[in-house]
């Protein structure tokens, strides 16, 4: 086991060298030190409670959720008894108290509704989603089951969770931290962030696009009182435009088969704009839709307000269209990330805001950098005080064992937390352990009568199956930590893992190589240990 020839010993330095040499640039920064640009340079990116930045808690509410269900359902309906065969001819359609209920004018057709309305009442789950009844014979009532809702909510959550890390992801952010808290509740943080309000603009926007034909038979005294004719709503501009405009409820087209969007600006009026692209079913979509309705004007609408309501000139295929509405330059880009993450299934509110400056990350910066240090310098010193000489390798090796967990976190990009400062002096202290087991075992060999070199390798052989059961162990804690935690507990994970593996690399394979070199060349009959 203390046999290591040249090849062993150049690969050894290599590793060690080229990690150890990935912590200078994030010790550079530490010291407030420029580093050349013309080298490469990893950094250990800093957590939010270290760089600072922004945390947020944002909300949905379950009744966005019921309210956009019973919307869809009452579109689906009416397609389906559209497109049956004879068509069946429903009024009447309400969906107060949440319930969508609707009279047929022909009651002969209530077991042909039903079958039709029965299949779509079941989600992908084995979940029931809705209750039907018929009420009088004629009339079908459909309400949302509370398991329906619950799914629906789970659901909406998780694609809206997955949205927001879109977003975050646009703004070239580095390890954000975006979890589910509970049933309707997301928790950000955004290191290093400097704009936090612009950061909840785009989070607090659904970005739910939809292309609405403009109702002409509305009056403009009506639409001023907020009446709208039936089967339409009123819809108000976006800000700055003032006014508002009445639109046919139901038949549009979402923007859900969005594929792209790009901010740009229109050459002829010099105007912001946003290029969006639909995939093939939304282009045949559009294609129809303009087709049908040449000459008439269609409304452009964002979350519930009016962006431009321009006229269908000529029909729009080909799957590519144009949004205009008094943007600027940055809100033209805010509104392309949005459209390109995808819609929030339901709206996100911000219900906690907190900013972590970045005086108290560096505070505790210093503070952690002082705690290593000193608890360094008490490993240190206890070390060479108790083994003299196999006391400096073990110094040599915790040295190196930092240096070589910086390096590997750099090149990782992974985040350094304050509770990842604690993970860090904790393997300060633990990365002698393997040193001290191993020189405890060759003193009790030297004590038995084993000559030095057998007392060595007696010692590190016997020794290391300790170790490595020991830190196998820690290891698989560190796994469990990083796959259930989150945020802080995470960052934790990580450096404990990390250190595990290079504390005992540093302390066994690399104090086995320096005694081994001293062993070969001094040649000792004794050893003071």
């Amino acid at each position: 086991m203390l046999d290591f020839p040249l090849w062993k010993k150049l690969s050894l330095w290599a590793v060690t060298l080229a990690a150890s040499l990935l912590a200078l640039p994030s010790l550079a920064n530490v010291a407030g030190l420029d580093w050349p640009s013309a080298l490469p340079n990893p950094q250990v990116n800093l957590g939010l409670d270290l760089a600072g930045g922004s945390h947020l808690l944002l909300e949905a509410k379950a009744s966005d959720v019921r309210t956009q269900r019973l919307e869809n359902m009452e579109e689906s309906v009416r397609q389906l008894m559209r497109g049956a065969s004879p068509r069946i001819r429903i009024g009447d359609v309400s969906t107060a108290d949440g319930k969508l209920s609707f009279m047929l004018e022909n009651a002969a057709d209530i077991d042909r509704a039903r079958g039709l309305i029965e299949p779509t009442m079941q989600g992908a789950t084995t979940v029931r989603e809705w209750e039907l009844n018929v009420v009088d014979g004629q009339r079908i009532v459909l309400s949302q089951t509370e398991a329906g809702v619950e799914q629906a909510i789970d659901d909406a959550m998780d694609s809206a969770t997955e949205v927001v890390r879109r977003r975050i992801d646009e703004l070239g952010t580095r390890e954000p931290t975006i979890i589910r808290q509970g049933a309707t509740r997301i928790v950000v943080q955004v290191p290093g962030l400097q704009d936090p309000d612009a950061l909840k603009k785009l989070l607090g926007q659904t970005a739910q696009l939809e292309f609405k034909l403009v109702d002409l038979n509305a009056l403009p005294t009506n639409i001023q009182a907020g009446i709208a004719p039936p089967g339409s709503e009123i819809v108000p501009y976006a800000e700055g435009e003032g006014g508002a405009i009445a639109v046919k409820r139901l038949g549009g087209i979402r923007g859900d088969n969005l594929t792209g969007a790009q901010a740009g600006i229109n050459q002829q009026t010099n105007e912001n704009i946003v290029t969006i692209s639909f995939d093939a079913q939304g282009g045949a979509k559009f294609a129809k839709l303009t087709t049908e309705n040449v000459g008439k004007p269609f409304a452009i609408i964002l979350d519930g307000q009016v962006l431009s309501a321009p006229n269908i000139n000529e029909p729009i295929i080909g799957g590519n269209a144009q949004i205009s509405g008094s943007f600027t330059a940055e809100s033209a880009n805010q509104l392309a990330i949005a459209l390109r993450s995808g819609a929030l299934p339901v709206p996100l509110a911000v219900v906690e805001e907190r900013t972590v400056g970045p005086d108290l990350g560096a505070d505790s910066i210093r503070k952690g950098l002082l705690a290593m240090g000193i608890g360094s310098l008490a490993v240190i010193a206890l070390m060479v005080a108790t083994y003299g000489r196999f006391g400096i390798y073990a110094t040599v090796a915790l040295v190196l064992n930092v240096l070589m967990l910086l390096g590997i976190m750099a090149l990782g990009g992974f985040t350094l937390t304050l509770p990842g400062i604690a993970g860090f002096v904790i393997t300060i202290g633990a990365a002698v352990d393997a040193n001290v087991l191993i020189n405890e075992r060759i003193r009790e060999e030297r004590a038995r009568g084993r000559k030095v070199v057998a007392a060595v390798e007696t010692g590190y052989k016997e020794a290391s199956r300790a170790i490595w059961d020991a830190n196998l162990t820690n290891v698989i804690s560190g796994v469990a930590l990083f796959a259930f935690g989150s945020g802080p507990v995470k960052g934790f994970a990580v450096v404990l893992i990390i250190g595990i593996i290079t504390s005992v690399f540093t302390g066994v394979t690399l104090t086995r190589m320096f005694v081994a070199g001293w062993l070969r060349k001094a040649r000792p009959n004794d050893i003071t240990i």
